[in-house]
């Protein structure tokens, strides 16, 4: 199958070519159009979903052509065929496997998988594992912190991590899944056996396990850990709050952020050279307003055009990926944008920062195209006008005298008070064995105030003073009602009256 398809994607690029090209389409391009012509001759869906948007594939030759087909997204095209017609030939028994999306907005997805999918994933793994954790030459005990089961960060995790094993590098795979005791019993028991230990998982989580093993006397620091993390955004502040914590002595190169999805596997993966770049944007509000035009700070990860063609719609994300279902032009639904890597250079030049210089000029910096993602639009709060990001509050509990009794965790949302005002409102999550305080809820208030006027221009100006202060719930840790164990964690909730 594996030959197939490469022969299928020359094949169609032999044709792109002899049609001409335009002047700016290169090989990711062709890429991506001789994906189509397969796609539209091999998969029932997409052959039927062409049919029914007027559109002839023997049309569509260029790369103008290829910008003009209709957008795919879950509800017009996956969850309106059978699964078995989004595969090639109509075969859902020549896929290996399945995933399923978070459910995050809306319910789970089921995704078929084959170990092909797994192959082009463990590719980026390998890009961290070897550019950033240098496995190739440290015995390496990977320990998966996501939830295993049918979600796929776990077992795609996994997966890779065993590719990695399989072509030599000295990585061992521990599997607790998102259970703490378990985890910790893992570390405890191998960890020393290995000369570092990776911890794969959501930000917030990882942090518990690793305040979990604090409490319980686990020197993290003798273990080099290093971290995997996905699904989340998170802030230049949290990343160093976890360096203390866990050890970590290159910020730029201990923690790496997948840029993930149920959809198609991994699609960037920060570099050492991306996290240069992110971390001087979090220092630098003008350059990061000037670079994504928003307040607040993206994800930033570097990909291979190649296997994942991004283009944008908007202000949202697209992308074309192979797969045991082929993607082209797929919506995903993410908010973010697209910056090549001679453009990030020059903008991080006229702002004053050389990346390559803190880098260095080897694999930590690969010369490939940038993708930064705010995740999905829905994931905002209105107020006053003013978009309240989750990314703005989070830096406030990541502050120093804050972070020792909190998780990380907080949900944000408005409400309309008994005069008919509107008021912001933060539940925060305590960790295990802090009590809530009138002084600790004020403490955090005046805190996310005073880092929504710094980092949130909207909130600056559109938001009355008198409205600015928000009002703190201090919960237990693990609290049903906003934080209950297991589920994934949401951090807005709609509008209340």
């Amino acid at each position: 199958m594996d030959q197939a398809r490469a022969e299928r994607t020359l094949q169609g690029m032999r044709e792109f070519y002899a049609h001409g090209p335009t002047q700016s389409a290169g090989p990711a391009a062709a890429a991506a159009l001789a994906l189509f012509h397969d796609a539209a001759r091999s998969v029932p869906a997409y052959a039927a979903f062409l049919k029914s948007a007027g559109v002839d594939p023997g049309a569509v030759r260029s790369a103008d052509d290829f910008d003009r087909l209709p957008l795919l997204t879950k509800d017009s095209y996956h969850r309106r065929y059978p699964l078995p017609e989004l595969c090639r030939d109509g075969r859902l028994d020549g896929c290996d496997t399945v995933a399923v999306s978070s459910g995050s907005s809306g319910r789970p997805t089921v995704w078929p998988r084959s170990v092909l999918d797994e192959r082009a994933v463990a590719a980026r793994f390998e890009q961290v594992f070897r550019d950033g954790f240098r496995a190739g030459e440290r015995r390496t005990l990977a320990v998966i912190c996501f939830a295993l089961g049918s979600w796929v960060g776990g077992m795609y995790t996994a997966a890779a991590c065993r590719h990695l094993a399989a072509k030599g590098y000295p990585i061992t795979v521990a599997t607790p899944g998102n259970d703490v005791a378990e985890i910790l019993r893992v570390v405890g028991e191998l960890a020393p056996l290995f000369d570092q230990v990776v911890l794969a998982g959501y930000p917030p989580f990882v942090k518990n396990v690793v305040d979990a093993g604090r409490d319980q006397g686990i020197d993290w620091p003798a273990f080099r850990v290093k971290l995997v993390l996905a699904g989340e955004v998170f802030s230049e502040e949290w990343r160093d709050l976890m360096g203390r914590r866990a050890g970590l002595t290159a910020p730029l190169a201990d923690s790496a952020s997948l840029y993930g999805t149920a959809d198609a596997g991994v699609l960037g993966t920060e570099t050492p050279l991306s996290v240069s770049v992110r971390r001087f944007l979090a220092n630098r509000p003008d350059a990061l307003q000037e670079l994504v035009g928003q307040a607040r700070l993206p994800t930033l990860v570097q990909y291979d055009p190649m296997a994942r063609y991004f283009q944008t719609s908007g202000p949202t994300l697209l992308f074309s990926a192979d797969g045991a279902t082929p993607l082209v032009r797929y919506h995903i639904a993410d908010e973010g944008g697209l910056v090549g890597y001679d453009e990030m250079l020059a903008f991080c030049a006229r702002h004053g920062h050389d990346p390559r210089a803190e880098v260095g000029t080897g694999t930590g910096a690969p010369r490939l195209p940038f993708v930064y993602v705010f995740g999905r639009s829905l994931f905002t709060v209105s107020y006053f006008g003013a978009n309240i990001y989750p990314e703005n509050v989070t830096v406030a509990l990541e502050r120093p005298g804050v972070s020792d009794w909190v998780t990380g965790k907080f949900v944000l949302s408005t409400a309309e008070t008994a005069d008919r005002d509107r008021e912001l409102r933060v539940a925060v999550e305590l960790a295990a064995g802090q009590a809530a305080s009138a002084e600790r809820a004020a403490e955090l208030a005046d805190a996310i105030r005073a880092e929504l006027r710094r980092l949130n221009s909207e909130f600056a100006h559109y938001v009355p003073d008198a409205a600015q202060l928000p009002v703190v719930d201090l919960r237990p840790a693990g609290d049903p009602e906003y934080f209950p164990p297991g589920v994934k964690h949401r951090y807005t909730r709609p509008a209340t009256s």
